[in-house]
């Protein structure tokens, strides 16, 4: 229980505030309809069905306040690296703003479904009070407003055209495309469908700005005339932040972006490097690049392999999609020494590997490409290295790099075999140990590596350190770093699948002494 308080605490704490203050805002504006004798009338003609339709209304704006807050990027890059305040706990919080942004979406979504329902209740009731329905009170209340200058109670002035609330007036129209704009945004936001199909969710998610219009009209248009809208107060703020943030996109879609080297990789894989005025980053951090060639509008995240002590900054881009597959095309048609197309950069931004150097013991895992930010927290060790840099605090490195094929560790080699000969020769080669893993082989692969078995260096990557054949026992591995660092906090960093991440962390919690002053290890993932 210490080590889960310790890990998760502060996520459950987030959690815990969030779902209180969605408890309280519904319960508050329940009874406050339910109760209120401001509304005794109208409960009278509708029922419960009011409370109903205003409680989820409350959760909604209150939600909608939050949800574009976690894809701020550079404020959240802003809070993350510029405040002293902003501790390692915190920066762990806001590496987790992808899932925050789904949860938040989804109390979005059953609040929409809620109110609607309760709404659709609402104009059935209205509609039988109109005809007559109900008692004597309910329809001399319904047909209030049929004098002039006499305001109604009742919005369904025609009892035989109920649907002529939803789809003419404002509170009704705006109701319907706001819902129907969220139904979109939902499902396509569904796993399968934006691993598969990135493209039709990046674009239906812009459908956020109709429903954002949407819902500050809906407010101001409700159909029920004796209520305040209060929509736009919680939703402008937010709403103004995001525009400030697209603004200093579009800032920086504008500055110039050199190519200085285009490098195609084994195993499809593109490298490139760039060179942008002013650009600073630190090791693990990432970008967001767009190819106009290509699509105006898409912008996708790559980590950035560079060290921060070089001139350049380069991505690693493997065919995974449309996207890239256009990209890597059109470069490999350019005559060798010619620029590519013209290419914008928003970023860098911060992630859970900039931590990496807080750590006295940090542990490296990738999976396939997801080597990425780890190139570039091991140039920067060879440069710290090179350089006697005083601020390095880490004493040791364990890397766990993981690959379906033997082609995928080839553009890496070449940095390991730098590492392995720079700790050599300054007698550190404890420093950094480095497992690589091949997880898929063929029978001309094992005949080959049977043949070449007693070289002194591996004949998959030519270094001293062999490959292993099949996935990593954790148990073990966690057991023997345990038992090297006996007094260290350790941080374990994944930039891979999710379900690896859960056996990552689970392992952390496991194997953490409650006690500080001993093996502690603290779980940190990769989130685009």
């Amino acid at each position: 229980m210490g080590n889960w308080i310790i890990d998760h605490g502060p996520s459950a704490l987030i959690l815990l505030v969030w779902t209180g203050i969605n408890t309280f805002l519904f319960v508050y504006f329940y009874l406050f309809y339910d109760r209120g004798d401001r509304f005794f009338y109208t409960r009278h003609i509708i029922g419960s069905a009011l409370s109903w339709a205003r409680a989820p209304a409350a959760v909604l704006n209150f939600n909608c306040l939050l949800v574009l807050l976690p894809v701020c990027r550079n404020l959240l890059s802003l809070l993350r690296g510029s405040f002293v305040c902003c501790g390692r706990s915190l920066r762990k919080q806001l590496d987790k703003n992808l899932t925050f942004h789904k949860l938040v979406g989804y109390m979005i979504g059953l609040m929409t479904a809620v109110h609607t329902i309760a709404h659709l209740f609402n104009v059935e009731w209205f509609t039988r009070s109109r005809q007559g329905g109900f008692d004597i009170l309910s329809t001399t209340l319904s047909r209030l407003g049929e004098l002039e200058n006499e305001t109604y109670l009742n919005p369904v002035r025609d009892p035989n055209t109920p649907t002529y609330v939803a789809f003419t007036t404002i509170g009704g129209l705006t109701g319907v495309i706001i819902t129907l704009a969220l139904i979109l945004m939902i499902t396509s936001s569904m796993e399968v469908i934006r691993r598969s199909y990135f493209e039709v969710f990046w674009y239906i998610h812009h459908l956020f700005i109709i429903f954002f219009a949407g819902l500050v009209i809906h407010g101001a248009g409700s159909l029920m005339v004796f209520l305040t809208p209060q929509t736009w107060m919680w939703v402008i703020g937010p709403m103004f932040l995001y525009l400030c943030e697209r603004l200093l996109r579009f800032i920086r879609y504008l500055q110039s972006v050199t190519y200085r080297k285009i490098i195609m990789r084994p195993s499809n894989v593109l490298e490139l490097q760039l060179v942008k005025r002013g650009f600073k980053m630190e090791v693990g951090q990432y970008i967001f690049m767009n190819c106009p060639a290509i699509s105006q509008l898409e912008w996708h995240p790559f980590t950035m392999t560079s060290a921060p002590e070089e001139d350049f900054f380069s991505v690693h881009i493997r065919s995974v999609g449309d996207w890239t597959e256009k990209l890597i095309k059109m470069l490999e048609q350019l005559p060798e020494g010619a620029q590519g197309p013209k290419m914008a950069v928003d970023g860098p931004f911060g992630t859970a590997s900039e931590d990496v150097f807080d750590y006295e013991v940090s542990v490296l895992v990738g999976c396939g490409i997801g080597v990425t930010p780890f190139a570039s927290i091991l140039k920067s060790i060879w440069y710290k290295f090179k350089q006697s840099s005083p601020k390095l605090r880490t004493k040791k490195i364990y890397f766990y790099w993981l690959c379906r094929e033997t082609h995928a560790f080839e553009w890496f080699a070449d940095l390991l075999q730098v590492l392995e000969k720079e700790m050599a020769g300054r007698g550190m080669e404890d420093f950094l140990t480095y497992n690589l893993y091949l997880t898929g082989w063929d029978e001309n692969h094992t005949a080959h590596v049977t043949v070449h078995f007693d070289k002194d260096t591996d004949v998959v990557t030519g270094l001293k350190q062999k490959t292993y054949y099949g996935r990593p026992i954790w148990d073990k591995e966690f057991q023997e770093i345990r038992k090297e660092n006996p007094t260290s906090g350790v941080g374990v960093f994944l930039c891979g699948p999710e379900t690896l991440a859960k056996t990552l962390e689970k392992k952390c919690v496991k194997y953490s002494d409650v006690d500080p002053r001993k093996t502690n290890f603290y779980f940190n993932k990769e989130n685009f």
